[in-house]
């Protein structure tokens, strides 16, 4: 096959790119990383080029295009496009020539285009949106729904920002991956030389907007109530008109021009702001109470990181995250401001240790890391072709049929097989287990060169009667049909593949259908090992997950015997429980040894000392990824499982599985997580915790994940289970 053609991205921000703030160095930014991750990049511009400050950068690089609307004549008046204009001139653009991805950014643009003909290929930035549950109503999450639904991918700027819409919107959880600023130095830009001031005058650096909340006016305070010479350069053009308060901008601007000890640059391009920082000392990004709780992460930190200047910033969880909790310039008053920089100007070692931390945390937001993400979600969005797929569909792409009435577990390996360049797929989703419109079926049998059937139900029987010869027939079996009668009276000759999720499984279904032993394959359940891989919040390894309890076989009552065990020596051990509670299941409700069941479970959680306070019921949703975050150890308790994909997912996290020896887990999981009941199970726990192993151990089981059961390795199973006509040997039964 010939070289891969570069992906060609489109780029639109509902930003003004003639200003300099926060959104116009995110668009140069994306600009610059997609260039560098290979794309083709076309960039359309929101208003007409009054200043070519961060425009003319981007029109110099190679494979980048910029459009100017306005300049092509497609707006009839030289304003800033809005958003309903901005909708059809992007589609236009694209329309001339389709683009593989369309970037965007801007909640009220997404929306505009959820509904048209770039639905499905956007790559959606989102900043603009509520940042905590109770400023959500009901527009604000059906649009972003409908968002999501449109979306290949979300791409948030922090982790803080991607779980919360996880959890406020269930149709992000699986699309949301993280895009953090960029920051690039400019060509010939040295950071700053290491070591603290001497001899000279303190210099403090503000660059961006003057704004209430950004403290900028107390900024210019600093120098007359500082003990230590000091001075404020402040880069920037842009003072806020506050409603709220008709003497700011004035106000601002007097002391911008007039405040003892402050220099005002006034407004520059990135590159020469950039170099204003590099000759100062110490940044100040010191704001209101109000923005602590914000999920958005500033560029200006970063930058001052990157070039060796410490900054100035309210403590926050993210910003302890990312510069330690001991860093020396947390502040919250104007008090704390002055304290920490007079203490900082009379102590070298303090200040190298600040600007330390500051470029250590800038290192994850280079252009270069920025790029190896990127391709990574292209590699992932735009699987590369492969030959023996083609070639086993005669040089065409090869035609898919998935067919099933709940395809939840098949979801991201169907998103995969859809994105394949190889193959083409179609889906005759059942109203239910017995519901079926035979013309759509027979329409699949019509088309398809191979058909999955999900689950071996009735939809695998009606597929063996009528499928054509030479058509290949897969059908993944799960625990629920082995038990029932559908595989007894299924047509196994009309069967060329019959995919289980483990060894254990495999093997109980050739004992109970006496099929040849060449029909049945082992196909590992998914792990999204990248969407899972996020970093834990403090004391998570003093935390135990537990997903799923019901039916009673899942043996809530025996990770509860775990925890009491635990809390005995250390009452920091807590039990978190995500799942829908058992009276949610009607089908499981109605048995009364059930019911008998989680009476006495709740009854003991509420009666024992040792339990009180130490479990807690989180809601079922499929935010698993952001709930995995504070969870250190994932139990399976259960008397019996197919796969159990809970200690999987929780391993992907960087969480420590631990189970119990029920039927199979050794074929599946490493006997280093199996113990022999709740006490050893326990005794492990603790040991891991008390002997500092947590680290180590939650390691190597991230990294065996993500070898077995991680998503690309159990695509690529797929993929060379569809690519072949023979049936596949068994492995290992």
């Amino acid at each position: 096959m010939g070289p891969l053609l570069r992906k060609r991205a489109l780029v639109y921000g509902d930003v003004d790119l003639n200003l300099i703030d926060g959104s116009a160095i995110w668009a140069q930014g994306m600009v610059q990383t997609l260039a560098r991750a290979g794309c083709e990049v076309t960039l359309v511009l929101k208003a007409p080029v009054r200043t070519g400050r961060l425009v003319d950068p981007l029109r110099a690089l190679p494979n980048v295009t910029v459009r100017s609307p306005h300049a092509d004549g497609r707006l009839p008046a030289q304003i800033p496009m809005p958003v309903r204009w901005a909708a059809t001139v992007l589609a236009e653009v694209d329309a001339e020539d389709p683009f593989d991805l369309i970037v965007v950014r801007g909640r009220r643009l997404a929306g505009k285009l959820a509904a048209g003909p770039l639905a499905g290929r956007l790559w959606t930035y989102l900043t603009d949106v509520p940042q905590q549950a109770g400023d959500f109503d009901g527009d604000a999450f059906g649009e972003l729904r409908r968002i999501a639904d449109a979306s290949r991918l979300l791409l948030c700027q922090t982790e803080e920002l991607r779980c919360f819409l996880e959890s406020a919107v269930p149709a992000t959880a699986g699309k949301s991956v993280l895009f953090p600023p960029v920051v690039v130095l400019p060509e010939g830009l040295e950071p700053r030389a290491a070591g603290a001031p001497e001899g000279r005058a303190l210099k403090l650096v503000y660059t961006g907007k003057f704004a209430p909340r950004w403290n900028t006016y107390e900024m210019t305070r600093l120098p007359r109530l500082l003990s230590v010479d000091a001075e404020v350069h402040m880069v920037g053009d842009k003072v806020h008109d506050d409603p709220g308060d008709p003497g700011y901008a004035p106000r601002m601007q007097a002391a911008l021009e007039t405040a003892p000890g402050v220099v005002w640059h006034g407004g520059h391009p990135r590159a020469e702001a950039m170099r204003l920082t590099a000759a100062c000392d110490i940044g100040l990004s010191w704001r209101h109470p109000e923005l602590d709780a914000s999920l958005e992460l500033s560029t200006k930190l970063l930058e001052c990181g990157l070039l060796g200047v410490p900054v100035v910033l309210n403590r926050t969880p993210m910003h302890e995250r990312l510069f330690g909790v001991d860093y020396p310039l947390f502040v919250a008053t104007e008090d704390d401001v002055v304290t920490a920089l007079d203490k900082i100007g009379l102590n070298p070692d303090l200040y190298e240790l600040a600007a330390e931390r500051c470029r250590a945390a800038a290192e994850d937001y280079t252009l270069e890391a920025a790029a190896r993400r990127v391709k990574g979600y292209l590699a992932e969005v735009f699987p590369e072709p492969d030959p023996a797929v083609l070639a086993a569909a005669g040089g065409r792409k090869l035609r898919v049929g998935v067919a099933g009435h709940d395809l939840k577990f098949f979801t991201r390996l169907l998103d995969y097989l859809r994105s394949r360049p190889d193959m083409e797929v179609r889906v005759d989703h059942w109203a239910a287990l017995k519901a079926h419109d035979p013309e759509r079926g027979q329409e699949l049998l019509d088309w398809a060169d191979v058909i999955i059937c999900e689950w071996c139900g009735p939809n695998a029987l009606w597929y063996a009667e009528r499928k054509r010869p030479g058509q290949r027939l897969v059908v993944r079996l799960h625990r629920f049909e082995l038990y029932a009668d559908w595989p007894r009276k299924l047509d196994i000759d009309s069967v060329d593949q019959v995919i289980c999720v483990s060894p254990h499984y495999a093997d109980l279904t050739l004992a109970k259908t006496g099929w040849p032993k060449e029909k049945v394959t082992v196909i590992p359940n998914w792990v999204d090992d990248r969407q899972l891989d996020r970093p834990k919040l403090a004391g998570a390894e003093h935390h135990l997950g537990f997903i799923g309890i019901a039916p009673s076989r899942k043996r809530l009552d025996l990770a509860l015997d775990v925890v009491e065990e635990l809390r005995r020596d250390d009452p920091r051990f807590t039990l978190f429980v995500k799942s829908k509670l058992p009276w949610e299941y009607w089908w499981i409700w109605q048995k009364p040894e059930e019911r008998a069941h989680y009476e006495k479970v709740f009854h003991r959680i509420r009666r024992s000392p040792l339990l009180s306070g130490g479990v807690v019921f989180d809601d079922y949703g499929r935010d698993v990824a952001a709930w995995l975050r504070r969870i250190g150890f994932v139990l399976s308790t259960s008397d019996d499982e197919s796969f159990h994909l809970a200690p999987a997912e929780g391993m992907a996290s960087g969480a420590v599985p631990a189970l119990l020896n029920w039927p199979g887990a050794d074929t599946i999981y490493d006997t280093r997580w199996i113990h022999t009941g709740t006490s050893a199970m326990a005794a492990s726990i603790a040991d891991t915790v008390r002997l500092d192993r947590w680290e180590a151990d939650r390691t190597l089981a991230r990294e065996q994940v993500r070898r077995d059961y991680g998503l690309a390795e159990v695509c690529r199973q797929w993929t060379d289970l569809l690519a072949v006509r023979a049936p596949v040997a068994a492995p290992g039964i």
